[in-house]
């Protein structure tokens, strides 16, 4: 299996040689094959004299089977044109593989209750995930732009970019607890409406997950106090980019967070922190978001659920252990989180209360999550 490695910029190629050690040990642990092959982007691209995303890049990316990026942003480009800025070339890379379904993740890793901004008592036990749909809304809609006076953004969505977001939504809270809260502003906004009818009408060829419907106000209110309420939280792009980062906020350092962006291609995965260019060759960055990255490039990206599951329980026996860098208030370096990771994997296969167990039913075993790029009957020709 082939996954292409962007390292990126700043504390980018750190993070990721940490995952890249961490997937070749979970290779030996459970006999795979993983072939990495690293590109340029961003400002490392930019660096090289090429543009932020180099055409072999994105061919190498298309070809791959997943993709583990580092991050991007260096302020040496910080006065270039959009098209010659590091950003540039991520946002290119998500067009072309067509990621409309982004995944990030909150889980508050135990021992680390203080940690968050709210109380133990409120925190404790917060694991949910915010499904954001990426390609549409208000970020993407036409018409756009400045007026004499005034400026214009257009909020729209189709019936079949609802469905297919609605059905990553759906498959997740099988593999977890099967409810899903779908987040909309339907007492104002048309599109809104449209959102929680077509939710609604998904919902019917899933009987076995619960769904509710929460005015987006109201959830981020909801996410302070009351976060283990939380399961699956679908929404649309604008209402997704700010509740994913409160929900960030609440697990204790940005340095944990994983993400995946999912759709017509093969999966990109990314930790959620920028590229810190001051800590940038300093072996203080926290590897863990990179590593967890890594985890759900196995799970959604090559479909190895036990493989993810050990290297989530590995974060988390390491993080028992006191592995912890300067953000969760401990001393060790990035390289020594890493090897400790690296020391506490072990296969998880059929071992009761696994990271696995926690994203199944007692009466699942298999994975239901669909091929991300799978258009909805509707949107099919």
């Amino acid at each position: 299996m082939r996954i292409v490695l962007l390292p990126g910029d700043g504390i980018g190629p750190e993070v990721v040689g940490a995952a890249e050690r961490a997937l070749a040990a979970i290779a030996g642990a459970f006999n795979q094959q993983f072939d990495f092959e690293p590109h340029p982007i961003g400002g490392a691209a930019l660096a090289a004299g090429l543009p932020p995303l180099p055409a072999p890049t994105l061919e190498a990316c298309l070809r791959a089977d997943a993709i583990l990026l580092g991050a991007v942003g260096d302020p040496r480009f910080d006065r270039e044109p959009p098209p010659r800025r590091p950003e540039r070339g991520l946002l290119d890379l998500r067009k072309a593989l067509g990621a409309y379904a982004n995944l990030r993740p909150t889980r508050l890793w135990p021992g680390l209750e203080s940690f968050s901004p709210l109380k133990p008592e409120v925190v404790t036990g917060t694991d949910f995930v915010v499904v954001r749909e990426l390609t549409g809304g208000l970020y993407y809609g036409e018409p756009r732009g400045f007026l004499a006076d005034a400026a214009v953004n257009t909020m729209r969505y189709s019936s079949a970019e609802v469905e297919r977001i609605a059905r990553v939504a759906f498959a997740e809270a099988r593999r977890r607890r099967r409810h899903v809260v779908s987040v909309d502003k339907a007492n104002v906004l048309e599109v809104s409406q449209l959102w929680r009818a077509v939710v609604s009408h998904v919902a019917e060829e899933y009987p076995d997950v619960r769904l509710d419907h929460m005015y987006v106000d109201n959830c981020a209110m909801q996410i302070a106090l009351k976060p283990t309420q939380f399961d699956v939280i679908l929404t649309e792009n604008l209402f997704g980019d700010v509740l994913s980062d409160e929900a960030g906020a609440i697990a204790g350092s940005l340095g944990l967070l994983p993400s995946a962006s999912l759709g017509n291609g093969p999966g990109l995965f990314e930790p959620v922190h920028g590229s810190a260019p001051a800590l940038a060759g300093r072996d203080v960055a926290n590897p863990i978001g990179a590593i967890a990255s890594a985890a759900m490039l196995l799970r959604y990206g090559l479909k190895l659920e036990e493989e993810a599951a050990a290297l989530e329980g590995a974060c988390e026996s390491a993080l028992a252990a006191g592995a912890r860098t300067t953000d969760l208030g401990g001393d060790a370096r990035c390289s020594d989180v890493t090897a400790a990771i690296l020391g506490a994997i072990r296969p998880s296969r059929s071992l009761p209360g696994s990271a696995a167990d926690r994203h199944r039913s007692p009466a699942e075993s298999r994975c239901d999550t669909p091929a991300a790029g799978a258009a909805p009957p509707s949107a099919r020709a």
